[in-house]
């Protein structure tokens, strides 16, 4: 399994409403929408969808 690290995040209130919504509707924590969205947006960037990653990342 791997490792995960903690880390304190800033967000509009707004946001973050809409964001537990949607987590809900996927049956899911507002923490593991996050990282599914955030792992989601890394995999498209590594394909080129949306600029390159630097090459020692």
């Amino acid at each position: 399994m791997t490792k995960k690290k903690a880390f304190a995040l800033r967000i509009n209130a707004e946001t973050l409403k809409e964001l537990e919504q949607w987590a809900q509707q996927e049956f899911r924590s507002v923490n593991g929408q996050i990282e599914y969205l955030l792992q989601k947006a890394l995999n498209e960037r590594k394909k080129g969808g949306r600029g390159q990653l630097p090459e020692n990342s």
